[in-house]
C-alpha cells in the first residue's frame, strides 16, 4: 500500500515536515510504500475556475507549469494522502491552498478520483489558529468522499524554530497513532473497496 504525505511549509526540515514524517514512521514499519513532497514555497499557482478539467476529463489541470500535476498523479496512485500545513493567520499555506483547490477540482471533474482514499491532516503552530488550518484541509476529503481516520487529539504541534514540535511529546504521540490507525484503516479499506458506493456526477440529485 502507499502513503503520500503533502507539505505545504516553505521550511525545509521545518516542523511541519516533522510532524508528516512522525505519522509515516508507522506506515513504513507496516511495510507501506511512503513519500513526501515538499510544495510550501514552491510554484503552486491557485485555481482559475476555467473548468477545462470538466471537459477534458483526464486527470490533469491544464495548468501544466508546476508540479500539481505531478503531484496529484502521485496522489491518485496513493491509498493515503497526508495534508500537513503550517498555521498562516489561521489558515493553510498559499501553497496547500492552491493544491486542494486545483487537486480537489481536477478529482471532482473526473468522477470523484479520491473517493475511498484516505485522508488525514496535520498541523504546526505557534500558538493560536490550528483547528481551523486542521479544518480547511479536511474539508477536501469530506468533499471528495475519503475516509478520515481519528487519533487521540486534534492533529496539531506546537513549535515556532525547527525541532521544537520535538519538545511536544503530546503531539509526536498522536502523530505516531495516526500513523498507526492509517496503517489499520488501509486493511479494512482494501478488503471493502468494490463495494465502496461510487460518487454522484456533480449536480445529481
Amino acid at each position: 500500500m502507499k502513503a503520500i504525505a503533502i507539505n505545504g511549509s516553505p521550511r525545509k526540515g521545518g516542523n511541519t515536515e516533522t510532524l508528516l514524517k512522525a505519522v509515516l514512521a508507522p506506515l513504513e514499519e507496516a511495510g507501506w510504500e511512503t513519500s513526501l513532497v515538499r510544495i510550501g514555497g514552491k510554484k503552486v499557482r491557485g485555481c482559475k475556475a476555467c473548468f477545462k478539467c470538466f471537459e477534458l476529463k483526464n486527470d490533469h489541470c491544464i495548468m501544466d507549469k508546476d508540479l500539481l500535476n505531478e503531484t496529484l498523479q502521485a496522489v491518485l496512485e496513493a491509498d493515503a494522502l497526508i495534508l500537513g500545513s503550517p498555521t498562516y493567520f489561521a489558515d493553510v499555506s498559499a501553497e496547500m491552498k492552491a493544491f486542494i483547490d486545483r487537486a480537489g477540482m481536477v478529482c471532482i471533474a473526473n468522477g470523484g478520483r479520491l473517493a475511498g482514499k484516505i485522508g488525514a491532516s496535520v498541523v504546526a503552530v505557534r500558538r493560536g489558529g490550528a483547528t481551523h488550518v486542521f479544518d480547511t484541509m479536511n474539508h477536501l476529503f469530506q468533499i471528495s468522499g475519503m475516509i478520515i481516520p481519528g487519533s487521540t487529539y486534534w492533529n496539531m504541534g506546537y513549535g515556532l524554530a525547527p525541532d521544537d514540535v520535538c519538545k511536544d511529546a503530546e503531539a509526536l504521540r498522536n502523530m505516531g497513532h495516526l500513523g498507526k490507525m492509517i496503517a489499520w484503516l488501509g486493511e479494512v479499506v482494501v478488503k471493502n473497496k468494490a463495494t465502496m458506493p461510487a460518487m454522484p456526477a456533480v449536480g445529481e440529485g
